[in-house]
């Protein structure tokens, strides 16, 4: 049987290079995770989940920059040089060809319940929710060492109301702690969580991957209604800003026409309007009819006509004795 030799510390780090300098080559799209306190089943459950398409690196910082920045000094790629300054705390490289949005939200999946462990700072606040506790009555001493309301109800301690135990970005005490072990509240939960995108040379924070066709409009309206804003302020010229201009050129030219002699086509219907205003009434678009209503009123003058003529035929009149 073949004893497998032993790597010296070298040769692991020349492997390791040799490793990101083919993701690097082989990858444009990189996304930077930090990854504290997730453990490594955890870790090994989300390469299984995103094995195909894409690759997860981990090591130390330094190592990584040193690789980088050899490689790109080896190869010319200088875009690969804008990850260096990404590498900061606990990080590890997802390095995909698939959809960078997909494969967050496929890393997003794997995420652990934690409890919370002494000393920890908090990521988010911590509620215990009022009810029943499960504990003897023995244990009432502890809950009013944390100044929790409670209560004995059949038996068992019962909390009163709502508690705030722990805020976000407070570190988590001993009797914290060791309350939540006693409920069975694992309050945390950890993962992989995406800090930056690296794409091609660009980098750009998550929350871009977010974004929809509408809110892009919806920004590029309004960049190009600052621009226009901004061009007609100062008066320089751009193509967000030439339809206003052209238009403003014309009614200051308009302006003028109408108040000197100098004429042309339109000035002189303006003019027109200006003199005899009932002439801009009658080029106004006429008011709609009601349905029926320009026929029922010779109809009506019909009735009265033939009722007129009825009457004289029969020889009856409102004057005759």
């Amino acid at each position: 049987m073949a004893i497998k030799k032993k790597l010296s510390k070298t040769d692991k780090k020349h492997a390791y290079d040799q490793k990101l300098c083919r993701f690097l080559d082989e990858y444009s799209r990189v996304l930077i995770a930090q990854v504290d306190n997730v453990g490594s089943t955890q870790l090994a459950a989300v390469r299984r989940g995103i094995r195909g398409e894409s690759e997860i690196l981990m090591g130390k910082n330094t190592l990584i920059r040193r690789c980088i920045k050899v490689h790109a000094e080896a190869t010319g790629n200088e875009k690969i040089r804008a990850i260096i300054p990404l590498l900061q705390g606990n990080v590890g490289l997802i390095f995909t060809k698939a959809d960078l949005k997909e494969v967050r939200e496929e890393v997003a999946k794997y995420k652990v319940g934690a409890p919370a462990r002494v000393g920890l700072v908090a990521p988010i606040d911590v509620v215990v929710p009022p009810g029943n506790t499960g504990l003897d009555p023995s244990q009432t001493s502890f809950f009013q060492v944390l100044n929790i309301p409670t209560k004995i109800n059949k038996g068992t301690v019962e909390i009163v109301s709502r508690v705030d135990l722990i805020k976000k970005g407070d570190k988590v005490g001993s009797s914290e702690a060791a309350l939540l072990a006693k409920l069975g509240i694992r309050p945390f939960s950890y993962g992989l969580v995406i800090t930056n995108v690296y794409d091609d040379g660009s980098v750009f924070s998550p929350e871009v991957l977010d974004l929809t066709d509408e809110d892009l409009m919806e920004k590029f309206a309004s960049g190009v209604s600052m621009v226009a804003s901004l061009s007609l302020a100062v008066s320089y010229p751009t193509m967000a800003a030439a339809p206003h201009m052209f238009l403003n050129g014309y009614k200051n030219v308009l302006a003028v026409a109408v108040e000197t002699d100098y004429s042309y086509p339109h000035a002189d219907q303006i003019k027109e309007y200006l003199k005899d205003p009932s002439k801009f009434a009658a080029a106004a678009p006429a008011a709609a009819v009601p349905s029926g209503g320009a026929a029922a009123a010779p109809e009506e003058e019909k009735e009265e006509s033939d009722g007129e003529s009825d009457g004289e035929g029969m020889g009856l009149s409102l004057f005759d004795d």
